[in-house]
């Protein structure tokens, strides 16, 4: 289920769309939000297990992270290592590994950011602080 999250201090960021696909047990997706919030932005928060990015959002990233379709991959998650995509990753056709994802939440790497004019796949402060 998506939820519109509201922080505290609604900044500049008010008007600006932010969507963050995010896992609640995850760590990483808690520090992000946590940096949201600290910034008083308003984020729409979606749960990537359960509704995963669309193909359309995969694709978006993709050009964002520069093509590397491995940056959009959880490869520490075991999704990811049952279905040994370590080996199968790099003779998937961009649709196909953009389908896989689009299907499987659990194989996007998170927390899985997008802005009306940016995004960043992991939590990285120096990637975000340039978002924000």
């Amino acid at each position: 289920m998506t939820k519109i999250v509201s922080f505290p201090r609604a900044a500049s960021h008010s008007r600006r769309m932010i969507r963050v696909y995010a896992y609640d047990k995850c760590a990483t997706c808690r520090k992000g939000l946590k940096y949201l919030a600290a910034r008083g932005a308003k984020a729409e928060v979606i749960p990537i297990r359960e509704q995963p990015p669309t193909k359309a959002e995969l694709k978006r990233m993709l050009a964002l992270v520069g093509g590397s379709l491995r940056k959009l991959f959880n490869t520490s998650g075991l999704d990811y290592k049952k279905l040994n995509l370590k080996a199968k990753l790099p003779t998937l056709s961009e649709a196909e590994a953009l389908e896989l994802l689009s299907r499987n939440g659990n194989l996007v790497k998170r927390p899985f950011l997008l802005t009306s004019d940016g995004g960043a796949v992991g939590f990285n402060e120096e990637e975000w602080r340039k978002l924000f």
